[in-house]
């Protein structure tokens, strides 16, 4: 069962092939705010993956963030994802992104619980 409050921590280290010049997102030579996005994205994921009955999984269906620092090649990041509701197949979280005891970016994402099987054969 999915619990308020269940949490995850995700972590990456900035190297060139998450950089904003990398992706196509911007011209420097720093994380991305995409790749910061999918961080938490796959935070939130992770905290409720166990809880999912065999087959089924959880996919994004809106995510919103600030990007307040930028981090260099190099620096750790972590983001970290926590269930704030639950709601049938809806799930919501609060995210953020951290470099040490900086923070990075927060905001809210959202994600659905879905059958794989039947996902796959609608697309």
């Amino acid at each position: 069962m999915i619990a308020i409050g269940q949490k995850h921590v995700s972590e990456l280290t900035v190297t060139d092939a998450v950089t904003a010049m990398a992706i196509g997102s911007g011209d420097m030579p720093v994380l991305a705010t995409p790749m910061m996005m999918a961080l938490m994205e796959n935070a939130a994921m992770l905290a409720v993956k166990d809880e999912l009955p065999e087959g089924y999984t959880t996919v994004g269906g809106h995510i919103e963030s600030s990007h307040l620092k930028p981090s260099k090649i190099g620096d750790v990041v972590r983001a970290e994802a926590e269930v704030t509701k639950v709601d049938g197949k809806k799930i919501e979280f609060r995210v953020s992104a951290w470099s040490g005891s900086t923070l990075l970016g927060e905001g809210s994402h959202l994600r659905f619980i879905i059958d794989r099987e039947k996902f796959m054969l609608r697309i």
